[in-house]
């Protein structure tokens, strides 16, 4: 049997790392751990000395990651997930089980709203075992596949697609695409007359090109914190906005929804893992439920990588 080098780090050492960039310092993190204050320091030591990178920035206010820690840390997350899926498999498989364990999910609001509650309906149905855990995350920036590569998440759903690639070490797939329409109060005369109401997240790669290309939009006069008050906006007749359907599902009486016509744009909605996470037995079960759900108004994409 391979013996362990006293270079590699062990996962003790992972574990503090993790709880120090969690908690935001030395001491916190040794409460976190049950450990002394000065034991978090010797093992951050020990392991920078491995690396040979400084991993955190000490100060009077705490201890932040470095952009090496940040590495590290991510790393360090998967590392320790992987483990633990190790060993939920393992005895899973000596039992033959059914899969069992926490599912760390991240989903942006809508997804999470109006995709992931049926899916995880059955998926609780199926496999009792399996314990999800959502959060919703904002999709600007890395947003939810940025979870999956910090390790916080085992799967994310994403918009796929546009010019951001995907971070190393990550898979996707294609699992539905929704139509963008145009959305006003009932019964306004001139819809495309109103003022536009908009939110960070909307509008993205995946609708740039198109946008660019209608004059009659004109810029927002109105910016909401999420789809959710855009669209309580508009049902209270203080604009138009232009919404994907996962956006617009269960949308009031108040609105009425007209079709862009045939050159809308559209988003493409999938899923985003890891390379080592995406045969794990939590995650397959997942993704079957995922391929197996298509809310009104999208349409269900293939199992493309």
């Amino acid at each position: 049997m391979a013996r362990t080098s006293d270079a590699d780090l062990v996962p003790q050492e992972l574990r503090v790392l993790v709880a120090v960039a969690d908690a935001g310092g030395f001491s916190a993190a040794a409460d976190t751990l049950g450990l002394t204050q000065s034991g978090v320091s010797r093992s951050v030591r020990g392991s920078e000395r491995k690396i040979g990178a400084v991993l955190f920035e000490r100060g009077r206010t705490g201890a932040r990651p470095t952009p090496a820690g940040e590495k590290a840390v991510a790393h360090a997350r998967r590392v320790l997930r992987l483990l633990d899926v190790l060993t939920a498999e393992a005895r899973g498989a000596a039992r033959s089980d059914a899969p069992e364990g926490p599912l760390r999910i991240a989903a942006f609001r809508s997804a999470a709203l109006h995709l992931l509650p049926p899916v995880l309906r059955r998926l609780r149905a199926r496999h009792p075992g399996i314990e999800p855990r959502v959060r919703i995350v904002r999709e600007v920036g890395r947003g939810t596949a940025g979870e999956v590569a910090d390790g916080k998440a085992d799967l994310a759903i994403a918009t796929l697609g546009g010019s951001a690639s995907l971070p190393p070490g990550l898979v996707a797939s294609g699992l539905l695409e929704e139509p963008y329409a145009l959305v006003h109060a009932t019964g306004h005369a001139a819809p495309r007359s109103l003022p536009l109401i908009d939110w960070t997240e909307n509008c993205g790669s995946c609708t740039r090109d198109w946008w660019a290309a209608q004059d009659w939009i004109p810029r927002a006069t109105v910016e909401a914190e999420d789809d959710g008050a855009v669209l309580s906006l508009v049902s209270g007749g203080h604009g138009m906005a232009i919404m994907p359907a996962l956006s617009l599902t269960g949308a009031p009486h108040s609105v009425e929804i007209t079709d862009l016509g045939p050159g809308r744009p559209t988003r493409r909605i999938g899923y985003v893992t890891t390379s080592e996470l995406a045969g794990s037995a939590v995650v397959r079960a997942l993704v079957r439920e995922l391929r197996a759900t298509a809310p009104h108004g999208v349409r269900l994409l293939g199992g493309d990588a």
